[in-house]
């Protein structure tokens, strides 16, 4: 008997040992895969959080823009570069420590990375810009959005409903030129016995002379202060077909990020009168309105926008204040005497007005540049010109201050305020690409290649046959 329960006994413990010992095997090896999987989520994370970590590092100084630039300094960007850093990134995580190299000793993982491919990706220019856009409105996020330009949108409102921007005085000037034009001038006989055309002698005349000079000449006299730097516009973003990427599905920015986003561009970007080392061109503001591919133009444009601006606030003034009325009028008349001309009285009062008009808009225009203060509408206490000041206005273009109004710069932000959006994020590439290539080794950086978020699938192999897939979507807000 003791024999035969020895042996049940035996075969008891060797069936018990063959369950206990597939039980500890089958939990190492659930271990053993559990390990993998675990590893390889966390190698992802830190190849993916290290290729975050290799952002450009210009834009960020110059731009507060966190993106990687997937040309990485070589100005040919392409997924397959950043594919490469990851996988490199993943497989430094997966190596052999140092004494396992040296003693050829292996773990329970012996874990390699196979492939690393990005599936998706999300380049600052995808939307038309609103992958920068929405990089910038995290920069922003901390600024106040309550009162925000407040000024800007109030000097807006007190412009556009005086009529500034809709009402050309030199149309009206024009038109009333051509019908002084038109009147037959009078003749006399000379001493040698010929009709000549006597000159009408308009005080207007040596005013309108100068208006072919255009108004940036007549108001900054001195053409030094006047950047000479120019671009070439051809090799920029809104110049050329860009690249593209998942992009994002948003739709345009609201009226609150409007605002962040402008504020955004005064703080980055330069202007007349506040010039940066870190830029390409120099009138930064001024380019992201006009878009011309030097400062001088750029700058001339802006001038004929606050001449326009300018004679429209002159005009209302000027034409409703009776006392320089009466003294247009009386200079007229005495014309108009003189030659014998009573039909042209009113043309030649309205020819002298508009002539002043100019004469003051260029005064103010010099004013404005020279740093000092111009109102949106004028009154007696801010005019500046008599009617014999303006027969020589050119000698009184000495800058000054009129006491109260908006600068230049305040100008500026009005008329950048009334620009299209989307124009500004375009142009805004413009300005970022220009910037960046002026540093080393990003001659050929392109914002098309700056990547924000992506989506990469990795894939692990082991020594054991097992294989896992660790799919993640990382960004510099996720």
């Amino acid at each position: 008997m003791r024999s035969s329960a020895k042996a049940y006994l035996t075969v008891f413990l060797s069936l018990s040992i063959m369950i206990i010992l597939s039980l500890i095997l089958a939990l190492y090896q659930g271990a053993r895969i559990g390990a993998v999987r675990m590893k390889a989520e966390c190698v992802a994370d830190i190849s993916m959080n290290s290729c975050l970590g290799e952002y450009s590092r210009a834009l960020y100084d110059q731009y507060g823009l966190l993106m990687v630039d997937m040309a990485y300094g070589t100005g040919k960007g392409s997924v397959k570069k950043m594919e490469e850093h990851l996988k490199y990134y993943a497989d430094k995580n997966f190596q052999r420590n140092a004494v396992g190299k040296l003693t050829g000793a292996d773990t329970m993982l012996s874990m390699n990375c196979d492939e690393a491919k990005v599936t998706g990706f999300s380049l600052a220019s995808d939307g038309e810009g609103a992958v920068l856009n929405r990089q910038i409105l995290a920069y922003m996020e901390a600024e106040p959005v309550e009162g925000l330009l407040s000024d800007v949108l109030k000097n807006l409102s007190d412009l556009t409903s005086a009529g500034l921007d809709s009402t050309d005085v030199e149309a009206m000037a024009a038109a009333n030129q051509a019908q002084l034009d038109a009147i037959i001038p009078p003749k006399i006989i000379n001493d040698e016995g010929k009709e000549e055309e006597v000159p009408l002698g308009n005080p207007a005349d040596g005013v309108n002379c100068f208006k072919s000079l255009g108004p940036l000449v007549l108001s900054i006299p001195d053409k030094s202060k006047i950047s000479t730097a120019t671009a070439s516009l051809g090799t920029l973003a809104s110049h050329r077909e860009l690249g593209h990427g998942t992009g994002l599905d948003e739709s345009g920015p609201t009226d609150a990020q409007k605002l962040l986003l402008e504020q955004y561009y005064y703080e980055k970007c330069s202007r007349y009168g506040d010039t940066l080392d870190k830029s390409l061109l120099k009138y930064q503001l001024e380019y992201m309105i006009y878009g011309k591919g030097s400062d001088y133009e750029n700058l001339q444009s802006m001038a004929w926008t606050l001449l326009f601006w300018r004679e429209a606030s002159n005009m209302l003034y000027l034409f409703s204040c009776s006392e320089k009325v009466e003294e247009a009028e009386l200079l007229a008349d005495t014309l108009a005497i003189i030659l014998f001309m009573p039909e042209i009285r009113d043309i030649l009062k309205y020819s002298i007005l508009f002539a002043w008009t100019f004469a003051e808009s260029i005064s103010d225009l010099n004013i404005l540049f020279d740093g000092g203060r111009v109102p949106i509408l004028k009154s007696d206490r801010t005019w500046r010109l008599s009617l014999l000041n303006m027969l020589l206005f050119r000698d009184f273009l000495r800058g000054g201050d009129l006491g109260e109004g908006l600068y230049y710069q305040d100008y500026l932000r009005i008329k950048l305020f009334m620009t299209d959006s989307s124009t500004k994020t375009k142009r805004m590439m413009d300005i970022i690409e220009m910037d960046v290539r002026k540093t080393a080794g990003n001659s050929g950086f392109r914002i098309d290649h700056c990547v924000d978020i992506f989506r990469a699938e990795i894939t692990v192999g082991t020594r054991y046959g097992y294989e896992a897939k660790v799919d993640k979507i990382y960004g510099y807000e996720e």
